[in-house]
C-alpha cells in the first residue's frame, strides 16, 4: 500500500466520522492516479461540471502550443464554460459570437491538424 492509498483510508474514516454526525459528504477516488475529491452536501451537477471544467482549461492553458490539440481543447472548454456560466440564463448576443468565433477556429484547427502528418505524443 503506498502512503497515498493510506492517506485516502485515513480520510475515508474521517469522512465517515462526519457522515455520523449527520455531515453528508461524497468521497470519490482515483488512487491510481493519486486523486481524492470530496464534495459536501451543496454540491449540484452543475457546480460539479463547472468544477471539472476548470481542469479541463487549466490544461489547455499550461499546455498552450506545445501540443497540436491544445488549441481543439482549448475552444471546446470556452465553449463549454460560456455555456456553464449561462446555464441558468440565457444566452447573450455576445455569448453567440463568442462562441460562433470558438467554432470557426475549432474547424480551422482541426482541418490544420488532419492536413499535418502524424505525430507520435
Amino acid at each position: 500500500m503506498t502512503d497515498f492509498e493510506s492517506f485516502y483510508f485515513d480520510l475515508e474514516n474521517l469522512v465517515k466520522k462526519y457522515e455520523s454526525k449527520n455531515i453528508p459528504l461524497k468521497l470519490e477516488k482515483d488512487l491510481e492516479n493519486d486523486i481524492i475529491k470530496i464534495f459536501g452536501e451543496k454540491i449540484t451537477s452543475l457546480s460539479r461540471a463547472q468544477n471539472g471544467l476548470r481542469d479541463i482549461s487549466e490544461l489547455a492553458y499550461a499546455t498552450a502550443e506545445h501540443h497540436p490539440y491544445w488549441n481543439l481543447l482549448y475552444h471546446c472548454s470556452e465553449i463549454t464554460n460560456c455555456i456553464l456560466d449561462k446555464w441558468k440564463d440565457s444566452l447573450s448576443t455576445e455569448d453567440f459570437s463568442d462562441i460562433d468565433w470558438s467554432l470557426k477556429e475549432l474547424y480551422q484547427s482541426l482541418e490544420k491538424i488532419k492536413n499535418s502528418k502524424p505525430r507520435e505524443y
